[in-house]
């Protein structure tokens, strides 16, 4: 499957998810803290943290640790929490 990670394209696994995309491509964070901008990638990995963060096909606070990557998807790092205007 095609994806792209802050526009570069990469290629993911079936069945893989974003975190484990982000971890084969050797980063370990992909987020920012709101305070103080401290780096975040996965904590626990089971989705309860909400460490691992990104912005998924425009779409905010997608955990990736629970997200299995589609074909074509467009993931984005992000900056504290994208809260609803």
């Amino acid at each position: 499957m095609n994806v792209s990670v802050d526009g570069e394209p990469m290629t993911a696994a079936p069945g893989q998810t974003v975190a484990g995309l982000l971890l084969a491509a050797g980063r370990s964070s992909w987020r920012s803290t709101r305070g103080g901008g401290r780096p975040r990638g996965v904590f626990c990995g089971i989705g309860v943290c909400f460490d691992c963060l990104v912005v998924v096909n425009g779409v905010p606070d997608v955990r990736a640790c629970q997200r299995t990557l589609a074909d074509g998807d467009r993931i984005s790092t992000q900056h504290g929490a994208e809260l609803p205007s």
